[in-house]
């Protein structure tokens, strides 16, 4: 039996997604439909797309100095960044191709700021699909298709399950990035006592209401099953720890691989 799978958002935590396929397809899981948010765009993409060894490639090579590459400044654009240098990126990568033309069903969820909606794209271009889903207001611009304003998906939905439920049948796997921070403090294990100045007061406020947001997202459309790789204490904003993140993704379907075994 085949199951769907809904990857969460969550930055640079996203690597994580990377070991989670991997290790699944080690244990011969086949993967009926996926849908992403955010990073769980750009993995879902690269899944349906058969070229997830790439995104490895560039995760484990990428370091601060390449990140820099990618900013590009353009506060004209109604954001921080201009969000060329990532279009570029995704363009050598995807080319023009379409959504319906990957291997497997797959959706895109970005968020729409005229109408206030979910929007899963399954349809039309993969560059523009990502470039929505990873368009964190104020820091990327929007794209604009349609009379509709799209943002980053995890402002609605942070993990998609709703969106691969309509492409499959099949028992959904969640993918929830954000879950390890709330189970840290909830056992006491806050970062509590580094919280000195206010960047890092309003950082850990961020990061809180995102996974509160998780949190309430998969009590609205609950998976069969959800994960929470324990990469609580990474940064979201850290995009060189692709090594650790990538063994931690592929240990949390180590240890929970019983309750896997029972969906399929």
């Amino acid at each position: 039996m085949k199951i769907a799978l809904a990857l969460g958002g969550g930055a640079g935590l996203g690597w994580a997604h990377i070991g989670v396929l991997h290790a699944l397809h080690e244990r011969g899981v086949q993967v009926d439909a996926v849908s992403g948010t955010s990073i769980g765009a750009v993995a879902a993409v690269c899944l349906a797309a058969d070229r997830l060894n790439v995104l490895e490639d560039i995760a484990r090579a990428i370091n601060a100095r390449q990140v820099v590459r990618f900013i590009d400044i353009d506060p004209r654009r109604g954001s921080v960044l201009g969000g060329r240098a990532v279009t570029a990126q995704l363009r050598q990568h995807f080319g023009h191709g379409n959504l319906q033309d990957l291997f497997l069903p797959v959706a895109i969820v970005a968020a729409d700021l005229v109408s206030g909606a979910e929007i899963a794209l399954s349809r039309g271009s993969i560059v523009d699909a990502i470039r929505a889903s990873i368009a964190i207001p104020g820091v990327f611009p929007p794209v604009h298709t349609g009379g509709m304003i799209l943002v980053d998906g995890g402002v609605i939905t942070p993990v998609p399950v709703r969106a691969v439920r309509a492409l499959s049948k099949a028992p959904v796997l969640a993918i929830n990035l954000q879950g390890d921070y709330l189970r840290r403090a909830e056992a006491g294990m806050p970062p509590g006592k580094r919280l000195v100045t206010p960047f890092r007061v309003g950082r850990a406020g961020i990061s809180l209401l995102m996974t509160h947001l998780a949190r309430q997202s998969l009590l609205l459309d609950p998976p069969d099953l959800e994960i929470a790789p324990a990469i609580g204490h990474i940064d979201v904003r850290n995009f060189t720890r692709a090594h650790e993140l990538i063994a931690l993704g592929a240990a949390s379907i180590a240890d929970n691989w019983d309750a896997i075994r029972k969906l399929l």
